[in-house]
């Protein structure tokens, strides 16, 4: 399993290879049909690894990624443990990574600060375990 969320996680973004760079490093507020366009990627990515047999059991997984706890998320609007435990682990994770690293349009946020954000959202955007586990890897400073 593992070995699974450790692949996942690099592929989980693969479909935003079909977006153009425009978007993915525009320094202001994104569009509604930029914000469309972004939204899609999980899709794509589904799609593209569909086609290969070594990468079946991880297809699902990455579409599900935006999927959010509180069924708010996006492609299906799937909630609770609807949503694969990979890819509830994959959300969580990449809202960490997200935060903690730099983009276009903002300066790289505190681990502290991403801690803080992800907890207020459990529950709502993130599976409460997920986050707990997290919490508990953070507060051993492996992360």
């Amino acid at each position: 399993m593992i070995e699974t969320i450790y692949i996942t996680g690099l592929l989980h973004d693969i479909g935003k290879t079909f977006i153009s760079n425009e978007i993915l490093n525009k320094k202001g507020p994104l569009t509604e049909k930029e914000y469309e366009k972004i939204k899609k990627h999980p899709y794509t990515g589904y799609k593209l690894l569909k086609r290969t047999s070594e990468l079946q059991e991880i297809v699902d997984y990455i579409l599900y990624h935006h999927e959010r706890f509180d069924g708010l998320g996006y492609l299906n609007k799937l909630k609770g443990y609807e949503i694969p435990l990979i890819s509830r682990i994959i959300s969580v994770a990449d809202a960490y990574e997200a935060m903690t690293s730099g983009r276009a349009y903002r300066s790289k946020y505190s681990k502290e600060y991403a801690m803080n954000e992800i907890i207020k959202c459990s529950g709502t955007q993130f599976d409460p375990i997920v986050v707990e586990y997290l919490l508990k890897v953070y507060k051993e400073k492996i992360i």
